[in-house]
């Protein structure tokens, strides 16, 4: 009975220690280059021009796999407005996009320092906009890459992410025979791919 409780005690000690290696956090330092948008709405366009984005995030491995993180990433960029005649009409086209989000990561386990992943996560996007002001937006992101483990505290992910916005811009009204007509909510998103590195420091706790 002695050698059963002492095996039991050793498998639970084994337990709790695997766990807690699983409990660590990271601390991430972004930096990635946008590939431009171009959006239209009613006769008027605007581009989201080229640029680089950098931000820091807080990640934390509730399981060995498996992270939550809180991240905050900013890009400076132009944003021209063109009017129906294909002019453009802001004098003034710099603005920024700023993306506060949650994501959530897995790494895939294939025994070497190389753990590929794929993310996706939710917040909200604020604009900075050209002509002074803000706007906050729905926004989301997918990401993956693969994440280059070290010897050191230190590991480097490269990684390509998709990044959108969502605005609502107005109405459209549509005739409805029973009702008469309809007013439906129009929105237009924005859709940046780009392609970046991550410096994380690990910690475990």
């Amino acid at each position: 009975m002695k050698k059963y409780s002492l095996l039991l005690v050793v498998l639970l000690s084994a337990i709790g220690i695997q766990a807690q290696d699983a409990r660590s956090f990271s601390l991430n330092l972004y930096g990635g280059y946008n590939f431009s948008d171009k959006l239209d709405y009613n006769n008027y366009s605007a581009t989201i021009e080229d640029g680089f984005q950098y931000g820091a995030g807080f990640e934390y491995f509730f399981s060995t796999n498996n992270s939550v993180e809180l991240k905050y990433q900013r890009a400076d960029v132009k944003i021209p407005l063109y009017g129906p005649a294909g002019n453009q009409i802001n004098t003034n086209d710099k603005g920024a996009f700023n993306f506060i989000l949650a994501d959530f990561t897995h790494y895939f386990d294939t025994g070497s320092n190389l753990l590929p992943f794929l993310g996706a996560g939710a917040g909200v996007g604020i604009v900075e906009s050209p002509q002074g002001g803000s706007g906050t937006y729905f926004a989301w992101d997918i990401k993956g890459g693969v994440k280059i483990k070290t010897d050191s505290a230190v590991s480097v992910n490269i990684n390509a992410y998709l990044q959108s916005m969502s605005a609502a811009v107005g109405e459209s009204y549509y005739w409805s025979y029973w009702v008469g007509p309809v007013a439906i909510e129009d929105y237009i998103s924005t859709f940046q791919f780009g392609l970046g590195a991550t410096l994380s420091f690990n910690f475990k706790n």
